[in-house]
């Protein structure tokens, strides 16, 4: 379906700050969705520009941060590796990291307005395989599934009918902690060959 995006990202952003930069790292742009890895650096408020469209955000690293939407007061937000939040569009803000460390975070952009209504397969994860699907959230534009698979165990068959992004939250067999990749509509089975537990995040764009 979209043979672009096979292609390995090369486009590296640097977006200033007040106090530094962020890097941002393309890695998916495609008429559903733009995909970027952003590394925020700690105590160094970023001025973001261009939110006119929904968010997903993926968190790779637990920390703290501050948000300041413009024209609203400024609030902490705990965040932990793996937890996912919706962000509506909004005028511009300025986020910080006030941890100790860098935050990393995979932003998925939304482009899809989905006019008509999802549908998922007979045998789609979460009613095919719900030991290791479970469902974040959901709305118009995407489902959010956690993938969470334990040492050496097997799924069972299902099929996803939409693109999805797939956001690693660990090491695993198919991708590193923080590698993202889009898969197009599958029906497969899924294997953990590893020793550990895998955790990752699969958005369905509608």
């Amino acid at each position: 379906m979209f043979d672009t995006m096979k292609q390995p990202a090369l486009w590296i952003f640097a977006a200033m700050s007040l106090s530094g930069q962020t890097l941002s790292d393309l890695k998916i742009d495609n008429p559903q969705a733009s995909v970027r890895f952003i590394t925020e650096q700690p105590h160094q408020p970023i001025a973001r520009q261009d939110r006119s469209l929904n968010r997903v955000l993926v968190y790779i690293d637990s920390g703290q941060m501050i948000d300041m939407p413009a024209g609203s007061k400024p609030r902490k937000i705990d965040v932990k590796a793996g937890d996912v939040r919706w962000s509506p569009a909004q005028d511009t803000y300025t986020s910080e990291s006030i941890s100790d460390h860098p935050i990393r975070i995979v932003e998925v952009e939304l482009k899809n307005t989905s006019p008509a209504a999802a549908s998922f397969s007979a045998i789609d994860p979460l009613k095919a395989d719900p030991k290791h699907y479970s469902l974040v959230l959901e709305n118009k534009q995407v489902r959010v599934l956690r993938v969470h698979f334990g040492p050496n165990e097997q799924g069972e068959l299902h099929e996803h009918t939409l693109n999805h992004i797939v956001v690693y939250l660990n090491d695993q067999a198919r991708g590193k902690t923080g590698d993202v990749r889009l898969d197009e509509p599958m029906k497969h089975n899924e294997q953990n060959p590893l020793d550990h537990a895998v955790e990752r995040i699969a958005i369905d764009l509608k």
